[in-house]
């Protein structure tokens, strides 16, 4: 494997091509990868710069005309939650949080595909095998988990596990002081629990218990009703020229 030095990591430049939330828009990304001992560390100092990760590689848009896509992360020390979320959460009571290794199983990518069918059947991952996604889940250096939620059923209460029906999953990054969710699915068919926005708020609870400073959403683009979600979280801090400033 190649080692590549955190002192003087190699970044490259892809080639132009259409930009998947803005139209008659091209988007380039700035790339390298995170590999080897230093890999974690990498990672770390990447994502407070803006970097996203994807299996090895860590990237940021770079297009030469647009500056619409801006890294958000949420502010856990302050966060309070609303009224809706409350809610939520309420909802899903009955949902048990299961931790693993990032080790793709069948179970997992037959709800992946649901998913992906249901919600983003024009996208271009829709066509993902299995094999392609175990890479996605398990090719990486760093400190990754798989989160399943599963329903709770009625051996949960007393081996603290479940084996109840998956209706969730979120690939996690674990930063120093900070986790980052890669991805994130859920059945399509239980709309009535809200259970991509259940997903996001399992892990600010779990953040604020653990004392964690912030949860890291990816990109917004302002004006994407793709991303608009993102601003529900707040307080939410958005990366620009000038640094981490908060979102109001």
């Amino acid at each position: 494997m190649t080692q590549h030095s955190i002192d003087n990591p190699q970044f490259y430049l892809t080639s132009p091509q259409s930009c998947p939330y803005l139209d008659d828009k091209q988007e380039r990304k700035i790339f390298t990868y995170l590999v080897g001992k230093d890999a974690d560390h990498l990672n770390n100092l990447l994502s407070a710069g803006g970097f996203r990760r994807s299996q090895t590689i860590a990237y940021r848009p770079a297009c030469e005309d647009c500056k619409a896509c801006r890294s958000v992360r949420i502010l856990l020390p302050f966060f309070n939650f609303s009224r809706n979320q409350k809610k939520i959460l309420n909802k899903n009571r009955d949902i048990i949080r299961v931790i693993k290794p990032a080790v793709a199983t069948s179970e997992q990518y037959d709800l992946f595909n649901r998913y992906l069918c249901y919600r983003h059947r024009d996208g271009g991952m829709v066509s993902m095998t299995m094999g392609d996604y175990k890479a996605m889940i398990e090719e990486t250096h760093i400190d990754t988990i798989i989160i399943e939620y599963r329903l709770r059923d009625a051996d949960s209460g007393i081996t603290g596990t479940s084996r109840g029906k998956l209706v969730g999953v979120a690939l996690t990054d674990r930063l120093d002081d900070a986790n980052s969710m890669v991805y994130s699915f859920f059945d399509p068919v239980l709309d009535r629990r809200s259970l991509g926005t259940f997903i996001i708020l399992d892990h600010v609870r779990d953040g604020i218990a653990s004392g964690l400073s912030h949860l890291y959403l990816g990109y917004w683009i302002e004006g994407s009703a793709k991303m608009s979600y993102k601003t529900r979280f707040k307080p939410l801090e958005i990366l620009s020229g000038g640094g981490w400033t908060r979102l109001d």
